[in-house]
């Protein structure tokens, strides 16, 4: 199997086998993210992707996940997808799932059709990233999305009935707009309500435009405070059910598991960790690279 430069893939995919299919990311401007700066953004040979499978066949006698790297995987062609998920799904039939991620403007620019195709080939869900719901974070961040844009794709991956992990960042909007950031990040959530959602908490990564703007004075990093305020709002305000993966490794309290039912066990968490952690006094919040 073979793979170009970095490589990356969700933590809930530890487990998964991993098939590059496009090199890179269509949008590649945010500001937080140096995810794929080693790479401009490319659909890999179908051939190619097709001798990795076969590879991958010959490795793993038995695969029970499969996630397609890199990023914006959905921006490739609908034909193009439904042949490497028809190899896939011929190739590991014991597969219970297999994943991409997926620009939530991927899914506006394909027809609801095309997307019923790419889940009938064989799509269980997509990962998406939505960093904010606020207007002013998504422009600051040169996410090139928008509430609307997020509403939009959200609904068509829903009727075309493929799941959808959306992920975003608790501290994206700063010491100065963590109260905006966090109320419209909720508020956008609860419209669309997605099947999982995987908050994580801010960290500067190396060579980021961000860590730029950090080291002028242009972006003051929230406080911990903050960021476990963002999320007791979260969880007070999050009105639907949905799978909380918030365990990532920067954050602050990790726990995950169904929404409303742990509800009020991480909300207990969380308030333990304002009112007992000393750490939550701190002026600078501590985490580190992805």
């Amino acid at each position: 199997m073979h793979y170009e430069g970095k490589v990356y893939r969700p933590w809930p995919e530890a487990r998964s086998i991993l098939i590059q299919t496009t090199l890179g990311c269509s949008i590649n401007t945010c500001t937080f993210c140096s995810m794929f700066d080693d790479k401009r953004f490319k659909i890999r040979d179908i051939d190619d992707v097709f001798r990795d499978i076969d590879e991958a066949r010959r490795l793993y006698s038995y695969v029970e996940s499969i996630f397609l790297i890199d990023g914006n995987v959905m921006a490739a062609r609908t034909e193009y997808l439904v042949k490497v998920l028809d190899k896939l799904r011929q190739t590991f039939p014991e597969a219970s799932k297999i994943s991409m991620y997926s620009g939530l403007n991927d899914y506006r620019r394909k027809t609801v059709s095309e997307l019923k195709e790419i889940r009938d080939a064989g799509l269980d869900m997509c990962y998406s990233g939505l960093e904010s719901g606020d207007r002013v974070v998504l422009e600051r961040i040169k996410k090139r999305m928008t509430p609307e844009h997020v509403i939009e794709g959200m609904a068509r991956a829903k009727e075309a009935g493929i799941e959808t992990l959306l992920s975003f960042i608790f501290g994206l909007g700063g010491r100065g707009r963590s109260i905006e950031h966090i109320e419209a990040t909720t508020e956008l959530l609860n419209l669309t309500q997605p099947e999982q959602i995987a908050p994580m908490a801010l960290a500067i990564q190396p060579g980021t435009v961000l860590e730029q703007e950090v080291a002028r004075g242009e972006f003051v990093m929230p406080t911990q405070l903050q960021v476990l305020e963002e999320e007791q709002y979260l969880l007070q305000n999050m009105n639907f059910d949905t799978f909380y993966w918030g365990d990532h490794g920067n954050n602050l309290v990790p726990q995950k598991g169904d929404f409303l039912t742990h509800r009020e066990t991480f909300l207990t968490n969380i308030q333990r960790a304002i009112a007992a952690n000393p750490m939550a006094k701190d002026r600078v919040i501590q985490t580190f690279s992805w």
